[in-house]
Parts: structure tokens; C-alpha cells; sequence
């Protein structure tokens, strides 16, 4: 298999290629695409030097030129960072002049995210489907997830979103239970970065109580919530409900302090060092420090589902709702554990979710086709719409402020916005 890997250029990207590696027999080239040419030639390198390390026979090849790179691809991973850290760190810093929660996928940081991200995705789609292979999936990685995933899927593209949290989960519960991962499935369900993990399956019997009775304050501390948060749900929420549940908290956390894209960009600078040593032929443990975890893991067990190599493997996508969760249009793009093979993923049987669970879905759901709208038609008021709709916005003094905020902060890229 060819696989591209557009946005190869990353700090991150080392981590995919690692998992490719050690995982990834299938693979016979692995192309890393990105218009940062000097980047490209140091992440490319050490690219190469993990593949060598690990006896792969595949190759490690690296282009400037997107349309080349896609030629004949049989798979082709988006992740994507339209504006760089910069753009993020504003994602993290505009809204909170209005109280609001600045974050990069959530509310306010997160619309300006889609708004930059979703008409550049969609040209780099167009091309990768001009000239990869037929039946060649993409697989996105670029976030908001979502909200991407919906706007690939609605252009008629093969395409499915990919996220690290069910993985994560995944790995913590079986280190927990002391079982090998594989053997834990679990109830995965929700939007992108709006998840519950509802039940944690073994052998057909559902652990998670067990796991929430023996290690309730281990996990509330991993998703930074209180315990009885926790107890209260009779489940465990992603990392990112805490910016719902406990969202004045981040706001009061977040003032006069560096944001996480700062030290990201920190980060960046260091690894960047790191990977100019041509003596380095494996991932530093550094890059555990930039996020997504386990993601190399995610992404090359459903590349290789969808090329018909793993059957019966559960993977946690992002999928069309199509009835799954019956309160949703069809269209809607949903987040949830599948089987996956070479005609595209199937939602596993999805239980009806408790009230409070269904409400906000549904909440952010809308939020989220509003989001689309004003990515893809642009206009103020588009935008407007959409931060007034987004339940951690929703007054109509503070979507007004945040849009005229959002439309300056992100000026540069979201001229058609406007």
C-alpha cells in the first residue's frame, strides 16, 4: 500500500511513522506531503531513519508537490493546521475577553478553526480523489473532526474521522484491568471531543463499573473533573466535556498564564532540534508532550481495516449518523465505535443515551451544521448564527463581541468569511 500523509511536515508526524513502522507490514511507501519544504527535509529524514531502525522494507519518501505525492495513494491521512501555533494560540486567547473558554476545538477558538480548516481540506480532497487510487480512503485527522468529516462526506469523498481519546481510554482500562487492549471494547459514543465512554467491554461483560468503583479519583483526575461528576453520569466523559461541565473553571485557569498552544510551539522548537540529529533513528519522548497519543496505533489498525486486513477489529470513528442515534438527521456526523472494512465503517448497536447525554449532543450537533454553513458560504452573520448557537456562547451580547473578534483575530485566512 501507498500512503500519504498530507501535513507531513509536522513535528507530530514522527509518531504516525513510528506506528507505521512497527505496525504496518502492508505499507511499501509512505509519503510525507507538505509545503514547508525545510521542515519537510527534517522530519522526512528522521522519517526514514525510524523505518530503518525497525527493518521496514517500505520506503520513505517526502514532496512539496501535493499532487504528486497523492498519485496512485491507496490511503491518505489529512492532518492539517491551517495558521499553525499561531492561529491556535488566538483560538486560545480571543474568546476569553467575552468569559468564554478558549480552545482550539471547542466553542469560539474552535468555529475560527473551521473556518480556516474546512475550504483548504476540501481542495486538498478534491485532488487526492483526481488522482489517488479509486477506492482510496481518506482518513482525517485534522480537527475540528467533526465538523471535517462532515464536510468531506457531504462532497461525496471516501473519507473517515479519526480520534485518539477512544484509544486512549481503551489503553488505560485494559492497563486497569490487566488485560491486553484488544480485548476491551468499548462503548464509545457521542460527537467529536463530545464523547462518554458508557460501558468497557471484555469477554461480553461490561467492566466499567468495576473500574469506576476501583479507580474513580485516578480517572476523574485524567479528564479533570470531580469524582461525582463522575458517579453522577455512571460513566467516564473525554477530557473535553470538562470545558461544559466545569467551563468557568478553564475560563479563571486560563487568564494571564501561557496557553497550550505556547507550549506546544515550545515544544515544536525543541523537537525540531531533536530530529536534526542524524544519529536519532526513534521517536524522543518528548513528542509524548505534544499530544495524541497513541494515534499511530488508531490510525494504522483502520487503515488496515479498511483495506479488508482486520475484520474484525473495533475502531472508534467518525461516522453519518444514519439512524444511529435516532434524535440526529442522518447526515450528521457522529462519533462511535465501529467494524470496519473495504466498503467503510458500521456503527456498532448504540443503546439510547440518557437525557442529559442526548440534549447536548443534539445541542452541539446543531451548532456544529451551523459551523459548516458559515465555513463554506462565509458571511458575518453566518457566523454569528453559529456562536450563538454553541452552548457555551449563547447570549447574544457575547456571539456578537466573539464574532467581530473572531473575524479580526483570524483576518488572514477568513477573508470569505465575512
Amino acid at each position: 500500500m501507498k500512503i500519504a500523509v498530507v501535513g507531513g511536515g509536522s513535528t507530530y508526524t514522527p509518531e504516525l511513522v513510528d506506528g507505521f513502522a512497527r505496525l504496518g507490514p502492508m505499507v511499501s511507501e509512505l509519503v510525507l506531503i507538505d509545503p514547508a519544504r525545510e521542515r519537510l527535509d527534517v522530519v522526512g529524514a528522521f522519517a526514514a531513519r525510524i523505518f530503518r531502525r525497525h527493518g521496514h522494507p517500505g520506503r520513505v519518501t517526502w514532496t512539496t508537490d501535493l499532487d504528486a505525492g497523492v498519485t496512485d495513494a491507496d490511503a491518505a491521512v489529512i492532518q492539517l493546521r491551517v495558521g499553525g501555533q499561531a492561529a491556535r494560540i488566538s483560538d486560545e486567547t480571543f474568546p476569553l475577553d467575552c468569559g468564554c473558554v478558549g480552545q482550539e476545538t471547542t466553542g469560539a477558538g474552535g468555529l475560527g478553526k473551521a473556518l480556516r480548516t474546512v475550504p483548504v481540506v476540501l481542495d486538498v480532497a478534491a485532488r487526492i480523489r483526481a488522482r489517488a487510487r479509486p477506492d482510496a480512503w481518506i482518513v482525517d485527522f485534522t480537527n475540528p473532526v467533526g465538523i471535517v468529516t462532515r464536510a468531506l462526506l457531504d462532497e461525496g469523498h471516501r473519507a473517515v474521522g479519526l480520534c485518539n481519546v477512544a484509544i486512549g481510554f481503551q489503553r488505560r482500562f485494559a492497563r486497569m484491568l490487566e488485560v491486553d487492549p484488544a480485548a476491551v471494547v468499548l462503548d464509545h459514543v457521542g460527537l467529536n471531543h463530545l464523547t462518554w465512554e458508557r460501558a468497557a467491554y471484555v469477554d461480553g461483560v461490561d467492566r466499567l463499573p468495576e473500574l469506576l468503583a476501583a479507580h474513580l479519583p485516578e480517572l476523574a483526575e485524567e479528564v479533570d473533573l470531580p469524582a461525582a461528576v463522575l458517579s453522577a453520569l455512571g460513566n467516564v466523559p473525554s477530557y473535553y466535556l470538562s470545558y461544559f461541565y466545569a467551563h468557568d473553571r478553564h475560563v479563571r485557569q486560563a487568564r494571564g498564564v501561557p496557553t497550550r498552544g505556547q507550549r506546544v510551539a515550545e515544544i515544536e522548537a525543541t523537537l525540531m532540534e531533536m530530529y536534526r540529529d542524524p544519529d536519532l533513528d526513534e521517536k524522543p519522548a518528548l513528542l509524548g508532550e505534544r499530544g495524541g497519543a497513541y494515534y499511530s496505533e488508531a490510525a494504522v489498525g483502520l487503515i488496515a481495516a479498511l483495506a479488508g486486513r482486520d475484520p474484525d477489529g473495533v475502531h472508534s470513528v467518525n461516522v453519518r449518523n444514519n439512524g444511529t442515534l435516532p434524535f440526529l438527521p442522518d447526515r450528521a456526523v457522529i462519533e462511535v465505535s465501529a467494524r470496519a472494512g473495504r466498503s467503510g465503517p458500521v456503527p456498532l448497536p448504540v443503546t439510547p443515551l440518557a437525557p442529559d447525554l442526548a440534549g447536548l449532543v443534539a445541542h452541539v450537533s446543531g451548532y456544529e451544521e451551523l459551523a459548516l454553513d458559515a465555513a463554506l458560504r462565509g458571511g458575518e452573520h453566518r457566523v454569528y448564527r453559529a456562536l450563538l448557537a454553541h452552548p457555551l456562547i449563547g447570549q447574544h451580547e457575547d456571539a456578537e463581541a466573539l464574532t467581530g473578534k473572531l473575524l479580526a483575530a483570524g483576518a488572514q485566512h477568513l477573508a470569505r468569511a465575512r
